[in-house]
């Protein structure tokens, strides 16, 4: 998509616009308002978000083609609100620090810091196993806080499907610390789908006991 826009030197063409409002993180096709051209072949063009429910102002970059006076989309755009990921109010009140430090991690994916967010996930996932564990067997608190995350996953973990998928994610969370990675071909997304996989079967675990509570035989 192509556009013509006033800017501060003379009308030019942008190439693309952006399509999600950084602040309410909607689908859009923003309100095109002016672009200020640098003197380094690059436009800074002013943006609106069209819902009513919003309205907030952006910028996004963009950088000159080979054709003149006309600058294309570089899909970024000035920094809203940064999106948090909801978890089940039992997982809050199992591990708050779980959730608070998984959210700092995923803010920094989200800022583009790829090599430090994995440490993050990897921190966040200790809290929730080991808090897990406490809870299960809360008379060995203090060993669980003690222990490797790796030996604690076997010493205290019951459940065969959050002990294989916690194990996995204890695997790639460990690769994103150290200078050599083990599974070249597992990445930041495979270790958050095993963190998401943990969590899933601890809710089910805890639904289910809740049902069971519910409804005896």
């Amino acid at each position: 998509m192509s556009i013509a826009i006033q800017t501060n030197k003379e009308p030019a063409i942008i190439v693309n616009l952006p399509n999600e409002c950084p602040f309410c993180h909607s689908s859009i096709s923003p309100n095109t308002h002016f672009g200020f051209i640098s003197e380094s072949h690059k436009m800074d063009v002013f943006f609106s978000c069209p819902k009513n429910t919003c309205l907030k102002t952006f910028i996004g970059e963009y950088e000159e083609t080979y054709n003149i006076n006309c600058f294309e989309f570089q899909n970024r755009v000035t920094k809203g609100t940064i999106v948090e990921k909801d978890f089940n109010q039992s997982i809050i009140e199992l591990s708050l620090e779980f959730v608070t430090i998984y959210n700092q991690a995923f803010y920094a994916e989200q800022e583009g810091l790829f090599e430090i967010c994995g440490v993050g996930y990897r921190k966040a996932l200790e809290y929730l196993i080991k808090d897990y564990a406490k809870f299960k067997y809360p008379n060995e608190a203090e060993q669980i806080e003690q222990k490797l995350l790796a030996k604690c996953i076997k010493d205290y973990i019951d459940d065969k499907r959050i002990e294989s998928v916690s194990k996995r994610a204890v695997w790639l969370g460990n690769d994103e610390t150290h200078y050599l990675r083990r599974w070249e071909n597992k990445d930041l997304s495979d270790l958050k789908k095993l963190i998401d996989l943990t969590v899933h079967w601890i809710e089910m675990e805890f639904l289910t006991v809740d049902f069971e509570n519910e409804m005896p035989e």
